[in-house]
């Protein structure tokens, strides 16, 4: 048996990721503001014991990659270290959307090899000079967590490329796994050496280190914590395959912020936690946000944007102006289409050229005029993919050329090396459309950047013999692929189907052939919606939801839970405790008359049980319980009053109230009474076709009929699409039975229709005022049940007007989960394990034949 106090994932795993050392080098620990930071062992103490920091701290942000923002170089003739910021970097141009008053702390791996004799003196220069700590992960490590896991098994996975064959990308492999957690290990490790848990926020980004927020969640468990993923996140059907995909999601979860570039990702996500670990997810004033184990964990959808600052020092460059008067003279007369894309199987190259080759085939007059240059930046990744992509984009490019070209005239200009930024927004300033055509691609800023170089700036009109303050003259043509993350905010650009290559050929031809006014007006809407969504915006509004959603982190007591990546925080209320059997044992002999409510399915016997009728033990300790004359038991359920007359034969004075208190039965001797309420079932048959309607159209579900209410089960449906047939039952319930005494709700995995005023709260507020008009009020009450049904007892119990003195009151739910009750217990194994303490301390007595009569009528 594991001990709680393993606070390692690696501790309890394979023992083959010991082979990696957990930090090669460690940085002096460091504060960035005063105060100081615990030792953190994993164990959650330190929340509790972490001192106070001063009020005047800095605010800091630590922002986690797998790549620090710096480019670094060695003089081979001085074998000293050269670092410099990467403009380029998006981790860099999202600083602009922080306060001045905001230090901003980078961790993050260098994009080059350093000595291990040289790390630590490097570390101590990045930190002092760059605010960066660098993590030096060992080359093996890296090569397997980057290149192996990260490159080649998920990033295909993401971009929809399941690992069929491994030509192609990896299958999955345990020992590249281990290496992606050792290394997202190290990177905690770092993040430990100059966090302030009780201040700072943490933002992570991207695929790479998915489970870190399960390492940091368990060194501090109110750590402020953020996660946004640069990539697609893909459909269940694809994610499902990962094996380890409980790992990721929980992970995530451990985050207080997950963020996504577009609806469709965070809706993958979504239905990811629904199929795969039960959880919905609901809107709350216009946030999405998950309930997970009584933590709020909340969606944020934004597309990243560009650096408006950046892009336009690069078109007021002379360099920018000298290229630009170069390239109208190399492509004097012709129109030029631009592509800017990676060496990436993903990107689409070759079914753009492809489309390019149908656009000159069909139309004649575009040959000797049309020019695609293509301008491909280097490979992020290496691997017989990206060459055999490299290979065709070339072959095609030769066979277009050879086939369309002609003296002095190419159609196509492939560029194949680094083009600096410069010269790119030169080609972007003169290029009439630009097509991106990825098949699948998280976000890609090339059509942004495209737009702001076309809206320009005074030099760049000079330089192009535009007029000053001529807005006129100011137009793009965007051809983008549906499924790249950009492509939802560009309502002006022309969406293709990347794999039809007719079509994009199509839209290329309207692209150059489309009249100044239109390319004009779609222009404009473009530029206004990227010049006010730049990357300072989308850091802001980021930022400003994570700290809305951990405003709340002190206002709960959190205990944690399971163990490796399964590790998660439970956050309940302040008074929220597990019941002791010690501390109820007392006050249950110190009582004269008790009532006890007991819920059945998920309390008495587990929900998971396929076995639904009471065991002997179960029988034994109930008899036990209505045995003492002092007590009163009932079992207060939804199942029908049959069954549980049956079930509880034995069980001589036990009460039981069926059907969530419309049947109601004192003793075994006593006769089964009904509310009042509502007498007349007509509206059966209005509801009953219609639930019939939706269970033939959803596979899986089925109706239980009781006598006074109709159930629709969903649960061995799909989840997605029967949780949508639920809603859509409601509402049509709702609507046709509107003028009915009943009420339609939904529950967990059902939608029911039972009589207006019947409740679980209602039956145990009757039955307490009866104790009380019949002068034998309680002094001890004790409810327990384990949903949402049960909530009403609890409400109930604790709302009833006692006289004249309130009774000690234990309302107990069934997990550790947000409850209206002040207690929980972990399972049906305790609730048993209690009432048997409870059996036990009963002083057992001949049971009295004077017995409290209920009447529905005397409480109506």
């Amino acid at each position: 048996m594991l001990s709680r106090s393993y606070t390692s994932f690696l501790d309890v795993t394979s023992e083959d990721l010991l082979n990696f050392p957990q930090t090669p080098r460690t940085l002096p620990r460091v504060m960035m503001v005063p105060g100081i930071i615990s030792d953190g062992d994993g164990n959650g103490s330190n929340d509790e014991d972490l001192d106070v920091l001063s009020s005047k701290c800095r605010e800091k942000k630590i922002i986690v990659a797998n790549f620090l923002p710096l480019l670094a170089q060695k003089d081979l003739n001085t074998s000293q270290w050269c670092f410099r910021f990467d403009e380029d970097s998006l981790l860099l141009r999202s600083k602009d959307g922080f306060s001045s008053e905001t230090d901003v702390v980078y961790v993050g791996s260098l994009k080059v090899d350093v000595d291990t004799s040289e790390q630590d003196e490097v570390a101590e220069r990045l930190l002092a000079e760059f605010n960066c700590v660098p993590t030096f992960l060992p080359p093996e490590l890296h090569k397997k967590y980057y290149h192996g896991f990260c490159k080649q098994y998920l990033w295909p996975l993401f971009h929809y490329m399941l690992p069929m064959s491994p030509e192609h990308c990896n299958r999955f492999d345990r020992c590249l796994w281990q290496a992606y957690v050792s290394a997202n290990k190290i990177f905690a490790d770092k993040i430990m050496e100059v966090i302030n848990p009780e201040e700072d926020y943490v933002w992570i980004h991207d695929y790479h280190l998915m489970i870190l927020p399960t390492f940091l969640r368990k060194r501090f468990y109110r750590v402020k914590l953020g996660f946004f993923l640069h990539s697609p996140f893909p459909s269940s059907e694809i994610y499902r395959t990962l094996p380890v995909r409980d790992e990721i999601l929980k992970a995530l979860l451990n985050a207080d912020l997950v963020g996504f570039h577009t609806f469709d990702y965070a809706r993958h996500f979504l239905s990811c936690c629904s199929r795969m670990l039960g959880l919905d997810y609901e809107s709350k004033r216009g946030h999405i946000a998950l309930e997970y184990f009584g933590r709020t964990v909340y969606i944020k959808i934004l597309p990243v944007g560009i650096h408006m600052g950046q892009l336009e020092s690069a078109l007021n460059l002379p360099s920018t102006s000298v290229k630009i008067k170069e390239i109208q003279e190399q492509f004097k007369g012709k129109k030029m289409i631009l592509g800017v894309d990676d060496m990436d199987i993903f990107k689409g190259l070759s079914l753009k050229l492809l489309a390019v080759e149908h656009l000159l085939q069909h139309h004649e007059e575009l040959r000797g005029e049309l020019v695609l240059v293509q301008i491909v930046n280097p490979a992020r990744s290496t691997g017989k993919d990206v060459q055999e992509a490299k290979k065709e984009t070339y072959a095609i490019t030769n066979r277009i050329n050879a086939r369309f070209g002609l003296s002095g005239y190419e159609p196509v200009v492939l560029i194949d090396h680094p083009v600096p930024f410069y010269e790119k927004a030169a080609y972007y300033a003169l290029a009439e459309a630009c097509i991106v055509n990825a098949v699948r691609d998280g976000m890609n800023l090339i059509p942004y950047e495209y737009i702001v170089c076309r809206q320009g700036t005074p030099k760049i009109d000079e330089a192009l013999g535009i007029s000053s303050g001529s807005s006129s003259s100011h137009t793009s043509t965007l051809v983008v692929s549906e499924f790249i993350g950009c492509s939802p905010s560009l309502s002006g650009a022309i969406r293709v189907n990347p794999w039809d290559i007719d079509a994009v050929a199509d839209a290329l031809n309207i692209a150059i052939k489309m009249p100044n006014l239109e390319k004009q007006l779609r222009h404009e809407k473009h530029y206004r919606y990227v010049s006010s969504h730049d990357v300072a915006y989308w850091a802001r509004s980021f930022v400003q939801d994570l700290e809305r959603a951990c405003k709340d982190h002190y206002s709960k007591r959190c205990w944690s839970i399971g163990f490796g990546l399964s590790f998660r925080i439970v956050a309940l209320s302040p008074n929220f405790r597990k019941l002791s059997l010690d501390h109820i044992v007392k006050a249950y002999k110190r009582a004269n008359r008790r009532a006890m409510f007991l819920d059945y399915d998920g309390t008495v016997v587990p929900q998971t049980s396929i076995v639904k009728t009471p065991s002997p033990e179960v029988i034994s300790i109930l008899n036990d319980l209505c045995n003492d004359p002092k007590n009163t038991v009932f079992i207060v359920s939804g199942r029908g009053k049959n069954s549980l007359s049956d079930w509880f034969s034995q069980c001589q004075n036990l009460g039981i109230a069926a059907e969530h208190g419309y049947f109601i039965r004192w003793s075994q001797s006593s006769n089964w009474e009904s509310s009042p309420l509502l007498v007349d079932f007509d509206w059966k048959r209005i509801a009953d076709p219609v639930m019939q309607l939706y269970t033939e159209a959803t596979d899986g579900s089925y109706i239980e009929t009781k006598e006074s209410a109709l159930v629709w089960h969903h649960q061995d449906a799909d989840p997605d699409f029967g949780s949508c047939q639920a809603m859509e039952l409601l509402d049509h319930l709702e609507n046709v039975l509107a003028n009915e005494p009943v009420e339609v709700k939904r529950g967990n995995h059902i939608v029911e229709v039972k009589p207006q005023g019947v409740s679980k709260g209602l039956v145990t507020e009757k039955i307490l005022s009866t104790m009380i008009s019949d002068g034998k009020p309680p002094d001890f009450v004790m409810c327990i049940g384990d949903d949402r049904s049960d909530e009403d007892m609890f409400e109930s119990i604790s709302s009833t007007v006692y006289s004249p003195a309130p009774p000690e009151i234990f309302a107990c739910t069934v997990g550790q989960k947000p409850s209206k009750a002040r207690y929980y217990l972990d399972d049906c194994g305790d609730v048993l394990k209690l009432l048997q303490g409870l059996a036990r301390a009963s002083s057992i007595k001949p049971r009295s034949s004077t017995r409290i009569q209920f009447s529905f009528e005397s409480v109506a």
